[in-house]
């Protein structure tokens, strides 16, 4: 490993053959989050010029290290940022030619009929669902509630998991899935609805798995190695 990388990047932990990661990476800054616009599969157009050079910046990373380089597979979630996104660190990634396998399960909080409108129109026509007083209300009429979304994001972690037992696998996702990570994964407080999380754009979340991976609250042996990790942004 280069002796340019910084020390902090050398402690990573060595994968054992026993044990599973998933690397979770948020997609760089989006388009729509910059125009207010609810972005599902109608309303994302990918990455600004910004996300492009945060995506560009975690692949040098990526280069660099070889951290990622015993990478198995790589998925990303349907929505354009994040596809794009995983094309861009995608040569960094295990071998460097890994197809991305797209999966609408990783994808942020499905949002019906609200996806593509402004959040001013979505406000005026839905209102703002109070998730933390009940997390089963919907977004809107044909989207997610917060958790039926959980639930769905936090299944699609563990069927991977049981796919590529003993290998590590890249996730390009989004803040809501790896949200749901730490609720599902980790003995969080099961009162607590949400948790908040300040999640990054292109930073990685590297969770590890050394028992068998189920469905359902208790989804294995579980433990967090990294979160929220973007050394490579500027300070």
């Amino acid at each position: 490993m280069s002796s340019t990388v910084p020390a902090s990047l050398r402690m990573i932990p060595e994968r054992s053959d026993q044990s599973t990661r998933l690397v979770l990476v948020r997609h760089g800054e989006a388009t729509c989050h910059l125009r207010g616009v609810v972005g599902g599969p109608r309303g994302c157009t990918g990455l600004s010029e910004l996300g492009v050079e945060q995506a560009q910046s975690l692949w040098r990373r990526l280069e660099e290290t070889g951290e990622l380089s015993g990478a198995s597979a790589l998925y990303a979630s349907v929505l354009c940022r994040a596809v794009q996104t995983a094309s861009v660190i995608g040569p960094a990634v295990g071998s460097g030619t890994l197809d991305v396998v797209k999966d609408c399960e990783l994808c942020e909080l499905h949002p019906g009929d609200a996806d593509g409108l402004s959040w001013e129109q979505f406000r005026q026509t839905y209102g703002e669902p109070d998730w933390d007083d009940d997390p089963d209300t919907l977004v809107a009429p044909g989207g997610e509630s917060w958790t039926s979304f959980v639930a769905r994001a936090a299944n699609a972690l563990s069927a991977l998991a049981r796919r590529h037992r003993g290998e590590q696998v890249v996730v390009v996702c989004h803040a809501g899935v790896v949200e749901a990570a730490m609720l599902r994964f980790l003995p969080v407080d099961r009162s607590r609805r949400r948790l908040g999380l300040r999640t990054s754009y292109v930073s990685l979340t590297e969770f590890e798995l050394t028992g068998p991976a189920v469905d359902g609250p208790a989804a294995g042996d579980w433990r967090l190695l990294r979160y929220n990790d973007a050394a490579h942004l500027p300070r």
